[in-house]
């Protein structure tokens, strides 16, 4: 942690407690609350997905499993790390909005803002027109870290990069082995299967193809 890191967060921290009182109240919201936004999208991904090719398919379904593993490694990082949190750590910093967490679980990186980073850049392999609406949904998420005064801004810096590129390799990774799984798997006949994987994209007719040409 460097002297500058933590004026900033002091900076940040000390702001927070001159905003108004529902401007905090929806930060605490936001920054617990946020990361079901993206389990909504995880859900409407995979819907969409259900009725599109084997390798959509796949990179949806990949896309929260990446997350996960995001958070697995953010949470190994931790426990290599060690670092204390700001709000015990940092001497005459304004007490934070939300609850100090308590001693060993730790400070870096940020577990939220790694779910976020990889959620925004696993929804954009998934639809790329998502990253407009991802991508500040990410930062927001990692900024209320800092502003309810759990974080210091380098927590959320590295856990949002940890968390975009694991699941950047992770979806890339598993692409090719998922989508011939999730082939395979569409023409199960077990009803449950053919739910969850969906039909697939819908098959022209000859005499429509011959039509349209």
């Amino acid at each position: 942690m460097t002297f500058e890191d933590t004026t900033l967060y002091r900076d940040i921290t000390d702001f927070a407690h001159t905003t108004p009182s529902w401007v905090q109240h929806g930060a605490r919201t936001w920054t617990e609350a946020g990361l079901l936004v993206f389990v909504a999208l995880f859900a409407a991904g995979w819907w969409r997905a259900r009725r599109d090719s084997p390798l959509a398919f796949a990179t949806a379904i990949l896309a929260p499993l990446a997350t996960a593993v995001a958070y697995v490694c953010s949470e190994v990082l931790k426990s290599v790390v060690t670092e204390e949190r700001p709000c015990r750590a940092v001497a005459d910093a304004a007490v934070s909005l939300a609850e100090c967490p308590p001693h060993g679980d730790w400070s870096f990186p940020s577990n939220h803002a790694t779910i976020a980073g990889a959620s925004a850049v696993a929804l954009a392999l998934v639809r790329r027109a998502l990253l407009w609406l991802t991508a500040p949904l990410a930062l927001l998420m990692a900024l209320s870290r800092v502003f309810v005064g759990v974080h210091y801004p380098h927590d959320v810096m590295a856990g949002l990069g940890l968390g975009a590129l694991v699941a950047l390799v992770a979806v890339r990774l598993g692409a090719e082995p998922m989508t011939r799984l999730t082939g395979a798997l569409r023409t199960s006949s077990a009803p449950a299967v053919r739910w969850v994987l969906g039909p697939g994209p819908a098959l022209v007719p000859p005499y429509e193809t011959a039509a349209r040409r």
